[in-house]
């Protein structure tokens, strides 16, 4: 054995020798430095080593042994390796491994192994070099896993699948811990399931539609305060009160969930992550946390500028009613599906009367009130499977797609909606009543098509004007 490996060598000098020194310089090393005889024993371990591993620094190698701090298929795989370099006398340099360690996290060692040689060249033993790479591969995996993100995002992909993505990549950089993102329903002001590939199924469903508050679990209380709310323990925690045995059922112990937010901080939604364990955030955890939700803010807030480009090419901007565009799209959707099952579809053109002295009398702010005013009212006197379109102007139209009544019973709703129409408004000082005159067509028998239909309409809307239904009331408020 040479004297390289002959550790008490190193110390058997009483005074600082070249080989004190160089020992010295070993220990200093951050690496895990350690050497084997030929038999496959650890005869030296440097300090970094001993200190990863838990070893006293004057603890014997004697007995030590890899099936100390590894799994029986690390340990047999290292052996099978190091038989290999002994057998060869090649050395290895750099190989990357993935390793389990008794008590830790799992990491990845960048393994050096050099093979040593006597002074007659044979080869008794080997020396090992350990560098943890473990923060270099998660910051790969998150640069991998965020370049992969954003293509999913400039490629237009479903908003749904890109925060499934997203949750999935945090996930498998931490043990034991379930991602979820719920996303902010500007209608509603609920919090509703964006993303949540592991959490059962049944808490999804609860957790779906939560609302804003003080003490709404982790995530509505994020939402509510605008900045991060880690809960450590759901068992003992007041935000949890109302909601613990929604968590219990589930063996959820903590959440730390964050505001997802845009550059204006409006609230988007949440980010969270759940243990099962009673504990709080890791930095590392913290720095995923905050990928995820930078990355989750430009996909969510990107999906909100493309449905609102796409709800201004088909609705009209006033009153939020289907544009013409759309309203052929759905009016030749619900001839042909009237065809097909051979029922009627009734077609109502409706036309404000004298809506020119609103904008005359008062401005063209009180006209575009009016318009918004009646175009709810509509809204509100019909279906969900029925249309509603702004023409233009002050010109609307309904269509009835599958009209419950005969045209009679279709007439007598008309009167109906025409009576809602003129209920009175408050515009500027004064409450106004606008009437409007309302005609109507019917397939089969005023047309087949959608043009010849709804100008069966418009020429039965002239036709009640010129009956004298048209009229404009305006009654002064007192102040």
């Amino acid at each position: 054995m040479t004297k390289v490996l002959d550790v008490s060598f190193l110390r058997s000098n009483g005074g600082f020798t070249e080989a004190d020194q160089l020992l010295g310089l070993v220990n200093l090393l951050p690496d895990m430095v350690f050497v084997k005889d030929a038999a496959g024993r650890f005869i030296f371990a440097n300090a970094a080593l001993r200190k990863y591993l838990g070893l006293r620094s004057d603890e014997p190698l004697n007995d030590f042994h890899e099936s100390h701090f590894l799994p029986e298929k690390s340990v047999s795989n290292i052996l099978s390796a190091e038989a290999r370099i002994l057998e060869t006398g090649e050395s290895t340099s750099d190989v990357e491994e993935c390793f389990s360690f008794s008590g830790r996290p799992v990491c990845w060692l960048s393994t050096t192994k050099i093979p040593l040689r006597d002074e007659q060249g044979r080869i008794n033993g080997l020396v090992a070099i350990w560098r943890d790479i473990t923060e270099n591969k998660r910051q790969d995996t998150i640069r991998r896993g965020s370049a992969a993100l954003f293509e999913l995002i400039a490629r237009n992909q479903p908003l749904d699948m890109i925060l499934h993505a997203l949750t999935l990549l945090v996930e498998s950089m931490v043990e034991g811990i379930c991602a979820s993102v719920l996303l902010f329903d500007q209608e509603t002001g609920k919090l509703r399931h964006g993303a949540a590939p592991s959490l059962p199924e049944a808490y999804c469903r609860v957790i779906d539609g939560i609302t804003f508050g003080p003490k709404v679990g982790s995530c509505g209380t994020a939402a509510w305060r605008s900045e991060p709310v880690i809960v450590e323990d759901i068992e003992n925690s007041p935000l949890w009160e109302d909601y613990v045995d929604i968590a219990r059922p589930f063996k959820l112990r903590s959440c730390w969930s964050t505001p997802i937010m845009n550059a204006n901080r409006q609230v988007l939604g949440t980010f969270a992550l759940y243990s099962g364990e009673v504990r709080k955030p890791s930095a590392h955890e913290k720095e995923l946390i905050d990928m995820a939700t930078s990355i989750a803010s430009i996909a969510i807030d990107r999906w909100h500028n493309e449905e609102r480009v796409r709800f201004m090419a088909h609705h009209d901007p006033l009153t939020g009613l289907s544009n013409r565009t759309l309203f052929w799209t759905q009016f030749n959707r619900a001839l042909h599906e009237a065809k097909r099952e051979n029922r009627m579809v009734a077609i109502t053109y409706l036309d404000l009367d004298d809506f020119k002295q609103v904008n005359d009398l008062f401005g063209h702010a009180a006209g575009d009130e009016v318009l918004c005013r009646v175009a709810d009212r509509l809204v509100s006197c019909i279906r969900a499977a029925d249309i509603a379109v702004r023409l233009g102007g002050d010109e609307f139209a309904l269509v009835f797609s599958n009209p419950k009544h005969d045209e009679e019973g279709v007439r007598r709703r008309l009167a109906q909606i025409r009576e809602k129409v003129g209920m009175p408004i408050d515009v500027e000082s004064a409450r106004l009543k606008v009437d409007c005159s309302i005609g109507v067509a019917f397939y089969p028998g005023d047309g087949q098509t959608a043009e010849d239909l709804l100008a069966a309409a418009d020429a039965d809307m002239y036709r009640a004007k010129k009956a004298g239904r048209n009229r404009l009331t305006v009654v002064q408020v007192e102040e």
